[in-house]
């Protein structure tokens, strides 16, 4: 009969093997040095954030002083989609997967360690 702790050992090496290719394979692309493919991955290198640009934006229509009020009537709204937006959308970048995988393996290298 397997022991269940050996098949548990087991299964977290092969987490940690592909934790460890995962890394490799973002360290690598992050020392890419063409410009081309600099400039395509810029977008995971610096996520946009569109939800604080559309609450600043709505913050600055709703104090902008204006006689007929169609700024603050639109200000407001502007303030909860960018607050929806910051809640909903991803701006991780290959840095922050980065971290999250380093955070993963040293987990899993740490409970691998306290097994054997």
């Amino acid at each position: 009969m397997n022991d269940p702790l050996k098949a548990r050992l087991a299964k977290l090496q092969k987490f940690s093997e592909s934790a460890k290719r995962r890394a490799n394979l973002y360290s690598d692309i992050a020392k890419m040095d063409d410009s081309k493919t600099a400039r395509s991955l810029g977008a995971l290198q610096k996520a946009p954030a569109p939800g604080k640009k559309l609450q600043k934006i709505g913050f600055l229509m709703l104090w902008i002083p204006e006689p007929t009020g169609v700024t603050c009537a639109i200000g407001g709204p502007m303030i909860v989609a960018g607050r929806y937006l910051d809640k909903k959308y991803n701006g991780s970048t290959i840095r922050d997967i980065g971290h999250h995988t380093k955070n993963t393996m040293s987990t899993i290298s740490d409970f691998r360690n306290t097994v054997n």
